[in-house]
């Protein structure tokens, strides 16, 4: 190792030749970062008390802890000075780090285990490699560092290492190191991409600076070269695999650094550049025409603001953290300075900004990687190339490398309607756009003017995107990432990376939307017959398709604003329907469709569906069957284009259920709603279902309900309170209870019934025992009987909104009953459980707390709009029942965060609470329980 005694060893940065680790300006001067010649001093002070190895050891290390802390803090305040300088930042934490790894090997090889005559073997030189070696360094990067050597390392070259290690160790830095010989690289780079990726960004530190040199002669001559293609595929299939791991680029957690659009993609570009063109910085890539001047300006931007936010979640977490969640990006955005906007909260203008980034950086590597493709990737095999049929492109175009591309850019140029035909004829080919059209493209703009949109021609290729090739979301998705949806639609582009800062939906609007009409095709296509038969039987049957694709176009387009999106959204459609080419009565249809699409949702999930008031008012909104089929296939892909986890067959069934009552009622008459017509259904049913019962019985069973008992629940649960009824009156314990849980897979929940003797309280004490066990309540109904016992109905669901396996229903039933009958008191209980994660305490929901005494004939409905918590619904309930408040049923909507618990209710005296007083002073009683829950969740 030729480490000449003292003088080989000075940090890297005192050797001439060195390459610095980036160039360029650090956040704060150097002196504040580390104070080299401070700390040599401390060190030599330190060492002339110092018995032996150990205590050098820990001198050094007690030093460099505070060198650390002191460097760390003043880059940390100069940041939150300026938050959005990330470059200065990764090299000031860079140049923190080579003086903390330099000195440690300083100390020991000169201190600890000095040697006065080193042989030829006895080299080695310490070199930074992966993001360390590249000089980005995050607050909580890892340091990677690799020790060479000539020949089979020594004992002495293991000491120091070891020494030097340890010293690392003990400053609580993350340490990933290899000891390795010159051979063992080539060897090991060949067989191993990742390791080959690490050396291809190795840098020398300090140490035998000719062997750094030799190795990466070697690397570049005996690995890197004739190896191009082989490296870019595996690079290539690496990224495939991480974007399939991670998701969507639009999802609204994503990850920072491995995720679509993140860090990974432009490294993985700049490791594919660095290892065929041997550059050193992006920018070099200009010159050799891979990228233009504007392009590579926009690959500095989205990297600079990624790192900014890596780094500020790095230093809120205090460790290397990369998933950005809801709770991260509150902190974020407030430290860069992002601040409340119009209707949108400061995080969600934060998130806009980096949904845009990321986009962006999809675009350049794509760009990037088509342009190697010609050199560099291998080609099809012969026979593939022979026997597969090359696509016919109309003229104007070209294929080049299996992708479209235009034949002359200027003739191109010149029909500004070639800005849409370009997507049309990718579609009708089924070839991918090549990165020279979309660069064309993305740079004109400006030719789509208002004199293209009123283009008749213009709105026929629109419309057949979405219309007649089978698979729209692929152009649109293109036309969105190119900005030319905006540019034919200037009312989209608000919302393009627009997130809506909820649990609820998961991704961006603009990718919601696009979502939505995925859904809508897979639907047409007949992919989801078996998942949505509802749905795929109203395409099949026939509707006004260019209505439908247009209203789920705009649905959501008036979101990000102060006003109401759907009536906001409404106001655009009417005037951006007709400009798509629609006829007067397909753009009242569109306009209708926009302002309601959220009523079908909102009446299925936030309603009773079995009160006829309920299907009689939607009945009378839809007014036709036609405009019924097309909000119902809206509300359905609507709501599966939320998050891969949002539809269910709970709401299968209830939009199902509400479909063809409202169906029902449209063609045969609002009559045929009434409570009388379908008891007398149900009592029949019951009879049928329950044929060896007596006649005397079946009258007792049937005549012991009031009429909403009756059409509120299907025959299978009137089957269950008729055997649980029977049981209790053969007990004859008047304390006795009933309890029976049963998966009810048609509604994908666990149905909970609870029989016993009727008296006040009992609806809240079983929402307090099934909050106990981890239940989510999604619907109950509670019914007395004639003859003094009470009949409740629960619907729950385990914590990841799925019925309970068969096998735990025993012990559920077992711990509800021992709440029931007291032996565990639910209030008490429930507050070491009752809280809100960390990660969404950052949602701000505030509370809306409305009654409506026309939604149902008999109740008074108080629907509670809040944050959703595990105690919720047993505050809300127990509250009611103290102020001696009926509870008829239970309706309960849950979005993400949010949950909208509805109450069918009546007054002690079986009467509607319409005196205001009354209703003011119930509210606020439901107001001081949820906020008292709520303190207590967050404590």
């Amino acid at each position: 190792m030729t480490l000449p005694h003292k003088a080989s060893l000075a940090l890297a940065s005192d050797q001439s030749g060195q390459t610095p680790p980036s160039t360029g300006a650090l956040i704060c001067p150097e002196y504040e970062i580390f104070d080299s010649a401070g700390v040599n001093a401390q060190l030599s002070n330190a060492f002339e008390d110092c018995k032996d190895n150990t205590e050098m050891r820990a001198a050094t290390v007690r030093i460099l802890r505070d060198a650390q802390k002191t460097g760390r803090g003043n880059i940390a305040d100069a940041f939150a000075a300026r938050p959005f300088d990330a470059r200065p930042l990764t090299r000031s934490y860079t140049f923190l780090m080579d003086r903390l790894v330099c000195t440690a090997l300083q100390v020991a090889s000169e201190r600890l285990h000095p040697l006065a005559n080193p042989t030829r073997g006895e080299k080695i030189a310490v070199l930074a490699v992966g993001g360390y070696g590249r000089g980005e360094m995050a607050p909580s990067s890892d340091v990677d560092l690799l020790f060479l050597t000539p020949y089979k390392i020594t004992a002495w070259a293991e000491s120091v290492i070891e020494s030097m290690l340890y010293i690392l160790w003990d400053l609580r830095l993350k340490v990933g190191h290899a000891s390795r010989t010159t051979r063992d690289c080539l060897r090991l780079g060949a067989e191993d991409f990742t390791i080959r990726t690490a050396m291809l960004e190795q840098r020398f530190l300090a140490g035998d600076k000719p062997l750094a040199e030799e190795l990466e002669q070697r690397l570049k001559e005996e690995l890197f070269k004739g190896s191009e293609r082989e490296f870019i595929e595996a690079k290539l299939q690496e990224r495939e695999s991480r974007h399939h791991k991670q998701g969507e680029r639009y999802m609204v957690e994503p990850n920072v650094k491995e995720g679509k659009g993140g860090l990974r993609d432009l490294q993985s570009l700049y490791w594919i550049a660095k290892y065929i063109y041997g550059v050193h910085d992006v920018a070099e890539l200009v010159p050799l025409g891979l990228f233009t001047p504007e392009e590579f300006n926009g690959f500095v931007a989205a990297e600079d603001f990624l790192w900014a936010v890596r780094a500020h979640m790095h230093l809120v977490t205090g460790r290397a953290t990369e998933q950005l969640t809801f709770d991260l990006q509150v902190e974020v955005a407030e430290r860069m300075g992002y601040e409340d906007r119009a209707g949108r909260r400061a995080v969600e203008v934060f998130m806009q900004r980096y949904f845009r980034e990321a986009t962006r950086v999809g675009e350049l590597t794509r760009i990037f990687l088509t342009k190697l493709e010609a050199t560099h990737i291998k080609s099809a095999p012969l026979l593939e190339r022979i026997f597969r049929r090359r696509p016919r492109v109309k003229p104007g175009y070209k294929m080049v490398h299996g992708r479209l591309a235009v034949s002359d850019p200027d003739e191109f140029l010149e029909d500004q309607l070639n800005m849409l035909r370009l997507f049309e004829e990718g579609l009708r080919t089924g070839m991918l756009i090549h990165p020279d059209a979309m660069r064309l493209v993305t740079a004109n703009l400006d030719l789509i003017d208002d004199e293209m949109r009123k283009n008749k021609e213009a709105q026929r290729i629109f419309l057949d995107l979405m219309l007649k090739h089978g698979n729209p979301e692929r152009a649109l998705r293109r036309m969105n990432e190119l900005g030319v949806l905006s540019a034919f639609l200037p009312e989209f582009e608000p919302i393009v990376a627009m997130m809506q800062f909820n649990m609820y939906h998961s991704y961006t609007v603009d990718e919601h939307i696009i979502q939505c009409i995925v859904n809508l095709a897979q639907i047409e296509r007949g992919e989801l017959i078996e998942s949505l038969p509802l749905a795929s039987s109203i395409l099949k049957e026939g509707v006004n398709r260019k209505v439908l694709y247009v209203a789920l176009l705009l649905h959501d387009i008036g979101k990000g604003r102060p006003e109401d999106h759907s009536i906001l959204g409404a106001q655009i459609a009417r005037k951006v329907a007709p400009r798509l080419g629609l006829s007067k009565a397909d753009s009242e249809t569109v306009e209708w469709l926009v302002r309601y699409h959220l009523l079908m949702s909102d009446m299925a999930q936030k309603r009773d569906i079995s009160d006829p008031r309920t299907v009689r008012d939607f009945a009378k909104a839809v007014e036709t069957v036609k405009r019924l089929d097309l909000l119902t296939v809206l509300t359905v892909c609507d709501i599966r284009g939320v998050g891969p986890n949002t539809w269910n067959n709970w709401k299968a069934t209830l939009l199902r259920a509400l479909h063809a009552e409202t169906k029902r009622a449209l063609e045969t008459g609002m009559e045929d709603l009434n409570r009388a017509n379908r008891g007398a259904g149900a009592k029949k049913a019951l009879r049928s279902a329950l044929v060896d019962w007596s006649k005397a019985d079946l009258k007792t069973e049937t005549g012991r309900h009031y009429e909403p008992y009756w059409q509120g629940l299907n025959v299978s649960t009137h089957v269950e309170f008729a055997e649980m009824l029977r049981a209790l009156e053969h007990s004859g314990d008047p304390g006795d209870m009933e309890v029976r849980l049963h998966p009810d897979e048609d509604r994908d929940a666990t149905r909970a019934c609870f029989a016993m003797a009727d008296h006040p309280g009992i609806f809240a004490r079983i929402a307090g025992a099934l909050a106990l066990v981890g239940a989510n309540v999604v619907d109950a109904r509670s019914y007395t009987t004639k003859d003094g016992y009470v009949t409740d109905a629960f619907w729950v669901q385990d914590s990841d909104g799925h019925p309970y396996e068969a096998s735990r229903l025993p012990r559920l039933t077992q711990m509800i009953h021992k709440t029931l009958k007291g032996e565990v008191v639910a209030s008490d209980a429930l507050k070491s459980r009752d809280k809100i994660k960390k990660r969404e305490r950052a949602f701000d929901v505030p509370t809306h707390i409305t009654f409506d005494n026309d939604g149902s004939e008999i109740y008074t409905i108080i629907e509670v709009d809040t944050r959703d918590r595990p105690g919720l619904l047993y505050d809300l309930t127990r509250t009611l029942a103290a102020a001696n408040v009926y509870i008829a049923n239970a309706v309960i909507a849950t979005y993400g965060e949010q949950v909208v618990d509805t109450f069918y209710v009546k007054d002690m005296f079986g009467l509607k609470y319409h005196s205001e007083s009354k209703q003011r002073g119930l509210e606020a009683k439901l107001r001081t329980a949820i906020a008292e829950g709520a303190e207590r969740a967050a404590s």
